[in-house]
């Protein structure tokens, strides 16, 4: 309803908004587009936001997400446990593959990248936690990569609990599908066997 309505804080999570974006920075002038806000507004936004570490203004003059987006993210799922257990196979994958290695989760017609382990190559599939894609089926997070692929391997869930995988991706035929597949599998394994801790 209008009287739930903050206009402010409406417009500063629209400059937000336009962070969920493959670019990793913009010039005020891009935000100034994509938000059709008047530059001396956007200031003032962005002003609030950095004050806050949701955004960063680089040595460049363009500006980042900050720190604060990435601290909330890590509040809710995955888990600190499951992301303890999950980060350390996506960045031996990462580095044994050279590609793209992350954890997807999907639910109602979109999937979700919440962690991720990127390869030294400069070439690379550049997924991001927090990245969101839509869908056609929940059994099939793959998204759209125009001159590349993704290859996904199904982890165990709970009921209730949304579909998960493990990913690898990157400029298409560089890693074969099977061979993407065999160490997909391979960390899989390794996870299903690895002994279960409490959460603390």
């Amino acid at each position: 309803m209008a009287q739930d309505r903050v206009e402010a804080v409406e417009r500063a999570l629209t400059v937000l908004e336009v962070f969920d974006s493959p670019r990793d920075a913009f010039a005020l002038a891009e935000l100034a587009e994509a938000t059709g806000f008047y530059k001396s507004t956007l200031l003032r936004l962005l002003g609030s936001l950095a004050r806050f570490d949701y955004v960063q203004r680089g040595e460049d003059g363009r500006w980042r997400l900050g720190g604060s987006p990435v601290r909330l993210a890590r509040r809710h799922a995955p888990s600190r446990h499951l992301a303890a257990r999950v980060q350390p196979w996506l960045d031996r994958l990462a580095a044994e593959t050279g590609e793209t290695a992350a954890l997807l989760a999907s639910h109602a017609g979109e999937a979700e990248c919440r962690l991720t382990a990127l390869p030294e190559a400069s070439l690379r599939h550049d997924l991001r936690p927090g990245s969101r894609w839509p869908v056609k089926r929940d059994d099939d997070p793959r998204p759209l990569l125009p001159g590349g692929s993704m290859t996904c391997v199904a982890l165990p869930t709970g009921p209730g609990e949304p579909p998960l995988w493990l990913s690898l991706s990157g400029p298409a035929g560089r890693l074969s599908t099977d061979n993407a597949r065999r160490a997909l599998e391979a960390a899989r394994a390794a996870l299903d066997e690895a002994p279960e801790t409490e959460e603390p």
